[in-house]
């Protein structure tokens, strides 16, 4: 039989939005490494060879920031709200996962209403602060924060 302390009031996982498929982010690498190979051979053609360095560079710093890109979206954070705590799990792209737990009856949801680009959202426990989502869109961000003050109220009603 399921307690109160175990029911779960709001479960949310948060994922950033990968910027391209695998697939369409090794088409655009290749259709640029075509272009700019045929550019290369162009100006190796006119005698100004040394610009084909620079355009194969140009190509590994786009292959770099787009693996970048793709690697940043591994991330994801999970919010698990019961009655008993408030937990939050961070996954990041790269390193240790970290776990940060919280009493539901104390925290305070802090965000702008409406949102800007640069609004945080907040959750606030006892002097310590901790972010969530900052790799969602600001009315994401505001969508999640009305839904998380709206658990956290039933989770209060509860105790």
């Amino acid at each position: 039989m399921s307690t109160a302390a175990e029911t779960v009031l709001f479960d949310a996982t948060l994922k950033p939005n990968p910027a391209m498929s695998a697939f369409a982010l090794k088409l655009v690498i290749g259709v640029v490494a075509i272009f700019n190979l045929g550019f290369g051979l162009l100006f190796v053609l006119r005698g100004a060879w040394p610009v084909t360095p620079f355009m194969g560079a140009d190509v590994l710093l786009l292959a770099w920031a787009l693996r970048a890109t793709e690697i940043a979206a591994r991330a994801s954070e999970q919010v698990r709200l019961t009655p008993a705590t408030l937990l939050v799990s961070r996954k990041p792209a790269r390193g240790s996962p970290t776990d940060i737990s919280l009493n539901p009856y104390w925290v305070r949801v802090e965000m702008d209403d409406p949102p800007e680009s640069r609004s945080k959202l907040l959750l606030w426990s006892h002097g310590k602060c901790v972010q969530i989502g900052s790799f969602l869109a600001p009315h994401d961000r505001l969508s999640l924060a009305r839904a998380l003050k709206a658990a956290l109220g039933r989770a209060r009603t509860i105790l």
